[in-house]
């Protein structure tokens, strides 16, 4: 079946990540104890590497790092002391996926119908409207657009908190931050693809049959129309559910983006491959199930 030849590539495709990201983050300069506040003596550090199997050939560090994947322990963490990598994503992990899972609402929701509103009245001022709402969308980018809304929503008028994560009330601005950008580029998408269906021969055939113009929209068009967001949603979800580097750390969010900044800056080899893995099953997982509704909507792609 269509869904079994794509299931069969996650667990090598994620070997080969598991490996490459355990080697190059070990290759890169620095190490996991330069960044202590009081530098440790060569003998507590001879210690620590030695408790940590640093010292290890690579080949027998990953293959212990293997062994304990396979049961779920991904290792205990350089710099949270007394932590596992397990422990810390399950901390971080929540605030990310409620920040993305908001999000990804907000893109679709205001981007499904900004893009539909501007096909169906190509060349009037309805689409020049919304083109011009997508276009600032997605050239305004995060670390512009989050402070303006701290700066008139939070500072000026009061009417969110500045930052951190504490309620529904926290997670407004972020959203919107994060989620505005992204409905640009989905009213962009779903425009597009609308256009190009509806030029398409099949629209002209059904149109010459004299089928109404609403069945014409939503049995024949839309389907085709949304394709494109399909095939995106699932990049999109898993980067979003992972977290956003800039959209975090501007509102001191405890999320998986700001675990992977903080654990490249301080060189914590075990988070930081257990950040990859998880991004990356989150990606594989997700693009599996947008091409399994991509293969629902366009029957041509199961037989391909």
């Amino acid at each position: 079946m269509f869904w079994l030849k794509r299931l069969w590539t996650l667990v090598p495709v994620l070997l080969l990540v598991s490996l490459a990201a355990f080697a190059l983050v070990r290759l890169a300069p620095g190490g996991p104890f330069d960044r202590e506040r009081a530098p440790a003596s060569p003998e507590i550090e001879r210690a620590l590497r030695d408790r940590y199997h640093l010292d290890d050939p690579l080949w027998r560090q990953y293959a212990r790092f293997l062994a304990g994947a396979a049961t779920g322990d991904l290792g205990p963490s350089l710099k949270h002391r007394n932590h596992t990598v397990g422990e810390i994503i399950a901390q971080g992990f929540p605030v990310s996926m409620a920040l993305g899972a908001a999000a990804f609402s907000v893109a679709l929701g205001l981007g499904l119908p900004l893009g539909v509103a501007g096909a169906l009245r190509r060349g009037r001022w309805m689409d020049g409207s919304t083109s011009l709402l997508a276009l600032l969308a997605v050239c305004i980018p995060g670390f512009v657009s989050g402070p303006l809304l701290i700066l008139f929503f939070a500072v000026r008028w009061e009417l969110f908190p500045v930052a951190l994560w504490g309620g529904p009330w926290h997670m407004v601005l972020p959203v919107l931050t994060l989620g505005g950008y992204y409905a640009g580029r989905v009213a962009r998408l779903v425009r597009e693809g609308w256009t190009d269906v509806m030029t398409s021969p099949h629209i002209r055939a059904a149109r010459a049959r004299g089928l109404p113009e609403w069945r014409i929209q939503l049995r024949h068009v839309l389907p085709l129309a949304i394709l494109p967001v399909v095939s995106f949603s699932g990049p999109l979800l898993a980067d979003l559910l992972t977290g956003s580097f800039i959209v975090e750390n501007l509102f001191q969010l405890p999320g998986i983006g700001t675990l992977t900044v903080n654990s490249a800056l301080n060189r914590d080899y075990p988070l930081i491959v257990g950040l990859v893995l998880l991004y990356s099953a989150l990606l594989l997982v997700l693009n599996l199930i947008t091409d399994l509704v991509h293969a629902w909507l366009d029957p041509r792609i199961r037989h391909a």
